[in-house]
């Protein structure tokens, strides 16, 4: 029976040797707002409405129950782009589908708000659901409270770390909602790997499987931080386009660094499996690495179906400090896929002990 190695957890801050701010988020919902930013927007007819909602102290999912019970629906029929937050407050669109024709949007916005603690901003008919990943990413503006800090001290160290991760950029690593508080979702999804554990719910199984697979891309990610690698590129590392998202094989990465140092291209991380594209020459040496301590085989991979992908390994988003009453407040996006608490952890550097998911 295979044992699992022994668990590396630990990533390395992109802002190491500025000091943080501590204090702590979530004091009140209003300390935490998302906004979802939608790939695309309704065309106006189909049967699909779209709802853009505002919603506190409620998970996506109790929202999406709530709206399928309302319209005696199942919750399979009513679309999400993605998953937000519980304690905040957030917006994101949902779609509900209603095949009977005459339907009026005022008329919806109206029940809903009669009927669930929401405000509905807008609807609006689209011809297709609302489904995960139709998003380009979420805007957040979040308040850091209760800061033992003079105010001018806490704004400046967090001036000089948003001016850091201006230049350099944000390791993209997976937060504690994927791998799971202490690894819990990573031993998990190793031991379905190693088929040490069964399940029959495939949305879980699949899910734990995904959490020992981003604990893997972590591990790669920390490494290259550790060993001085994320601020350039390697020959062989397959590379990602930030405007297009055009993925391309660094042949000459000398050629290829300045458009890396102007933060158009990026090195994306493994997140393995039998179907993943591959790097070569120095990047595959790294990547080899990493996969061999696992005690994975990509037979292993093939037997459990797991195809694997590319995922972008350095986020550039423009964060925007403000003074506010209560703390400091940061004002950020994220492209989809960023966690949000990546982004803090390097402000704070201290765990942040009063997250919730």
């Amino acid at each position: 029976m295979s044992t699992l190695p022994l668990l590396d957890l630990t990533l390395p801050y992109i802002t190491d040797g500025l000091p943080g701010i501590e204090g702590r988020i979530r004091a009140k919902p209003e300390d935490f707002m998302v906004e979802e930013v939608p790939l695309y927007d309704p065309s106006g007819v189909g049967s699909h409405l779209f709802l853009n909602l505002t919603k506190r102290n409620l998970t996506t999912r109790d929202v999406q129950v709530q709206l399928a019970d309302l319209f005696e629906l199942r919750p399979e029929n009513i679309g999400t782009a993605g998953l937000k937050d519980k304690f905040a407050v957030t917006t994101q669109s949902f779609s509900v589908l209603f095949e009977k024709p005459g339907t009026q949007p005022k008329d919806v916005i109206e029940l809903i708000e009669d009927n669930i603690e929401v405000k509905v901003n807008w609807a609006k008919f689209h011809k297709n659901k609302l489904r995960a990943g139709h998003l380009i990413g979420n805007k957040f503006k979040i308040t850091i409270t209760g800061i033992d800090l003079p105010q001018d001290t806490a704004v400046e160290r967090s001036l000089n770390i948003a001016d850091r991760i201006h230049a350099k950029g944000l390791p993209n690593y997976y937060g504690e909602q994927r791998t799971g508080r202490l690894g819990k979702n990573v031993l998990a999804g190793w031991e379905i790997l190693h088929g040490q554990k069964r399940l029959k719910n495939r949305w879980l199984r699949k899910y734990l499987v995904s959490g020992y697979q981003s604990y893997l891309s972590n591990r790669y990610l920390a490494e290259r931080v550790r060993r001085g690698l994320f601020e350039r590129l390697l020959n062989g590392d397959i590379a990602k386009k930030h405007d297009t998202g055009g993925l391309f094989w660094v042949d000459d990465s000398d050629a290829e660094q300045p458009r890396y140092i102007a933060q158009e291209i990026s090195f994306t991380t493994p997140m393995y499996g039998y179907k993943m594209s591959k790097p070569t020459d120095e990047a595959a040496q790294l990547e080899d690495e990493i996969f061999k301590e696992s005690n994975l085989t990509m037979d292993l991979l093939r037997k459990q179906r797991v195809t694997g992908t590319r995922r972008l390994g350095r986020l550039i988003p423009r964060i925007k400090v403000d003074k506010t009453q209560d703390g400091v407040q940061l004002s950020f996006m994220l492209r989809k896929g960023g966690f949000a608490t990546i982004l803090l952890r390097e402000f704070m550097k201290t765990r942040l002990k009063d997250l919730e998911y």
